[in-house]
């Protein structure tokens, strides 16, 4: 069964799960301590810093190893916060980030703090001169990920740092996708990955914080780590989490030429298939390994089950899931279709057959959601209400993605080309689907108008 969400989490490689089983004999001790076997720990854990620190592209005295991923961003941006507290309180972010990011954001907020978030384009990435517009005099700390978690979009890194560099800002960089493939361009000022990702085991984390940058860390501290990530470390999991980053640097020239061909018969061949699909991200300055599409009128939730059933394993980052109500931030962001939200992100070793086989059911699955929505219900739907001439008003209050879509691409053509479908929904997709439906399908999204409950989103008819 293919898997298909390195995104998420990577298999843990070969390399990683030999190294695991020998630290878990030899690396048991306290590392802290001199006697015999605490030396032979704290070696294994100095040549596993230092293996890391080369993956990533700092000295090893610069990269503590953190309980996850998440923990790591946590502590790099509340420490750099604290240690810049002279300068200010703002912290400016990208609209994409990690929720890693914007949780720690939002915290920030509710001490006191202000946050820019920078829009980004259609493609997922920050204009550079729009980045450096928000740094301003009282901003302590800015972020902004090597490439987006959830579109593959890579990230001005060397641009946006440069100019962060002449304000006097540091630029902390969530590098969890990409360090995998290699390291982050040079100018970041603190930067956290998480093992999981790259085929290590889950709740390793890294936090690289570059000598000069202004830091404090925060919470009790221990002589553990620097004291940014106090306890007794989980030594056999760290070196397995070194060893992996090493070995799939090795293999990442190879195989990034080789999936990045895989996702590129992708995006070309899903829309060919699959009619009303938009393929999202920038399609050249990307992960090698990461794909993400929509597609219209269909609920995401029963496509990632009908996927399963067939053998893939898939994420998303719909709003027709069971996780959430809400579209995701990122696609929102990005002003693209959100409904039938399919992310395929390729682990190593994946072959031209997986990607075939993938090709040849998902056409058929997503005719299958389709013709299920499009079904006539037990009870009849009640008729759009009358309005002024060349007008209709369709009530989808109540009911959620993608029924609010489908329902206004049945009733477009009950108006005369000039004539506009005014749709009641109280279902926070719709901010989202309906003007992205309109630029599919060459109809003008008018805009959004206050109503007793939810929003009235009025179309019209151009064709």
């Amino acid at each position: 069964m293919p898997y298909f969400d390195m995104a998420s989490a990577a298999p843990l490689h070969p390399v990683a799960r030999q190294a695991l089983l020998a630290a878990l004999d030899e690396g048991w001790a306290d590392p802290a301590r001199l006697y015999r076997e605490g030396r032979r720990a704290r070696l294994l854990l100095d040549a596993a810093r230092e293996a890391a620190a080369e993956g990533v592209g700092c000295r090893p005295d610069e990269l503590t190893f953190t309980p996850s991923g998440t923990r790591a961003v946590h502590a790099g941006i509340s420490g750099a916060l604290a240690g810049r507290r002279r300068v200010g309180r703002h912290l400016v972010v990208s609209a994409v980030e990690h929720s890693s990011v914007l949780h720690s954001a939002a915290d920030h907020e509710e001490r006191g703090g202000t946050v820019g978030r920078v829009p980004v384009e259609r493609n997922g990435a920050v204009d550079p001169e729009t980045y450096g517009q928000a740094l301003r005099e009282d901003t302590a700390l800015a972020c902004l990920q090597s490439a987006s978690h959830e579109v593959g979009t890579e990230q001005p890194v060397a641009e946006v740092a440069a100019l962060c560099r002449s304000a006097g800002v540091p630029l902390l960089v969530d590098a969890a996708q990409s360090l995998a493939w290699g390291p982050v361009p040079e100018g970041w000022s603190l930067l956290a990955g998480s093992a999981h990702k790259w085929g290590g085991p889950a709740g390793v984390g890294l936090l690289a914080v570059r000598k000069g940058v202004r830091f404090a860390p925060q919470g009790p501290s221990d002589e553990r780590e620097s004291g940014r990530a106090p306890g007794f470390e989980n030594l056999p999991a760290i070196v397995a989490a070194a060893a992996s980053l090493r070995a799939v640097r090795a293999e990442a020239a190879a195989e990034s030429v080789r999936l990045r061909a895989l996702v590129d018969r992708l995006r070309t061949r899903v829309p060919e298939l699959v009619p009303d699909v938009e393929v999202v991200g920038d399609p050249v300055r990307r992960l090698p390994h990461l794909l993400t599409f929509s597609c219209l009128y269909v609920d995401g939730e029963t496509l990632l089950h009908e996927l399963d059933r067939a053998g893939f394993s898939v994420s998303s980052g719909s709003s027709c899931t069971s996780s959430t109500l809400t579209p995701s931030h990122v696609l929102k962001a990005m002003g693209v279709l959100s409904e039938g939200n399919v992310r395929i992100s390729l682990p190593t070793g994946t072959t031209e057959e997986d990607v075939d086989r993938f090709l040849d059911v998902l056409p058929g699955l997503v005719a299958g959601v389709r013709e299920r929505l499009a079904a006539p219900a037990a009870a009849p739907s009640p008729a759009p209400a009358p309005g002024p001439a060349g007008s209709l008003v369709l009530d989808t209050r109540g009911k959620r993605c993608p029924v609010p879509v489908i329902e206004l691409a049945k009733v477009i053509g009950g108006v005369p080309v000039g004539g506009t479908v005014t749709v009641l929904s109280d279902d926070e997709a719709a901010r989202l689907d309906i003007p992205a439906w309109c630029a599919m399908r060459e109809q003008e999204y008018v805009g959004e108008e206050p109503a007793d409950r939810g929003a009235a989103h009025v179309v019209r008819r151009l064709s």
